[in-house]
């Protein structure tokens, strides 16, 4: 009776804990700063004729509140509301918990490297680099019989198609001015396709708007329902770079809408209600210390290699903000994709460990 009972007992300690997550959408915004996810907007830079687009009263309107709490909330609600309660947070360096690039860089295409090969390559210098040589997680993740074929990424920059190496990956990756469905779009595709290329052209043919990326990736969780998403915003990083504070809040706030957005159908969706993780994090951080540097990034900027996530799925422990001390790194997110969703992941290059935090009760 007693060898029985302990049979039982194990059996339901490994159904207990047993893997629930089937889907994981990763979505990136580039280069928003932890200062803002953790203390909302910065008043010094609100209020810098430089940078606030002459319309300070519209950002305090919009975003400020003297308890830094109800301030983060206005600018990201979402994550504040829904991820703080059920989730995780991690990069508050106020109080400690600090999340870093492991790349000496502290720009894009390496910072995206890193998230996706697990892998810090010091080759990968440039955003303008080749495509790149190193395996990624969701090239991975593609070769595995129960996902083949159901992956897909969509990124404003144009970048992508190098930095995933679309190519050799074998999944779609519709970057920047991609069109989407091939040669027989469907009605909705065909529109999507018209109007971005019809759409005012900011950042030129680089990079999209986001509003675009964005409908593009929702247009495809609804139709053809992949198992793994990678969605990669890109205004947050553009704006900054223009000093424009307003639209760089602006962007980020409408981040926050958009991820709810894809939240509230995953939830309502029976292939995806809690069955889905979703992973949300930066490629680099900005300048902070002198304040004129909140534009910037790069090694030279002090700050940029200081970077945030968030997270939320049924695998993940609702620990809201992480107040305690600890360091975690870019390259780890790699293999906590695929862990997450029941792999090991292998490549011929060094892969970083999993952040096994985020699953401790």
């Amino acid at each position: 009776m007693k060898k029985a009972l302990s049979i039982l007992l194990i059996l339901f300690s490994f159904l207990s804990h047993a893997q629930k997550t089937e889907n994981i959408i990763i979505i990136t915004t580039d280069g928003f700063r932890w200062q803002e996810i953790f203390k909302s907007m910065d008043p010094v830079i609100a209020n810098d004729k430089k940078f606030n687009q002459g319309d300070s009263a519209y950002i305090y309107k919009k975003y400020w509140n003297p308890d830094f709490k109800e301030s983060r909330q206005k600018l990201m609600p979402f994550l504040w509301s829904e991820i703080a309660s059920k989730g995780q947070i991690y990069g508050n360096r106020d109080l400690g918990n600090k999340v870093n690039v492991s790349n000496p860089y502290w720009f894009s295409y390496p910072g995206y490297s890193e998230i996706m090969t697990g892998n810090v390559d010091i080759l990968v210098n440039s955003n303008d680099y080749k495509p790149n040589p190193n395996v990624n997680v969701l090239e991975f993740l593609n070769q595995q019989p129960k996902i083949k074929g159901k992956v897909a990424a969509f990124g404003a920059w144009d970048a992508f198609d190098r930095i995933l190496n679309e190519e050799r990956s074998g999944f779609p990756v519709i970057s920047a001015f991609d069109k989407i469905g091939g040669k027989n779009p469907t009605a909705v595709q065909k529109l999507l396709n018209e109007i971005r290329d019809d759409s005012f052209k900011p950042f030129h043919e680089d990079e999209c708007l986001d509003v675009f990326t964005h409908y593009q990736a929702l247009n495809e969780l609804k139709t053809n329902k992949p198992k793994v998403l990678y969605i990669s915003y890109g205004e947050t990083d553009e704006w900054a770079h223009s000093g424009h504070y307003r639209s760089y809040l602006d962007a980020a706030n409408q981040v926050d809408k958009w991820i709810k957005q894809i939240w509230d159908f995953v939830q309502n969706d029976p292939q995806y209600k809690n069955k889905t993780t979703l992973l949300i994090t930066v490629d680099h951080g900005r300048g902070d210390k002198t304040k004129s540097e909140w534009t910037s990034h790069g090694e030279k900027i002090a700050g940029a290699s200081e970077i945030w996530f968030a997270i939320i799925g049924p695998d993940i422990a609702s620990k809201g903000e992480i107040k305690t001390e600890s360091q975690l790194y870019q390259k780890q997110f790699a293999q906590t994709i695929a862990k997450i969703m029941g792999y090991t992941f292998t490549a011929a290059h060094p892969v970083a460990k999993e952040i096994t935090e985020i699953f401790e009760k």
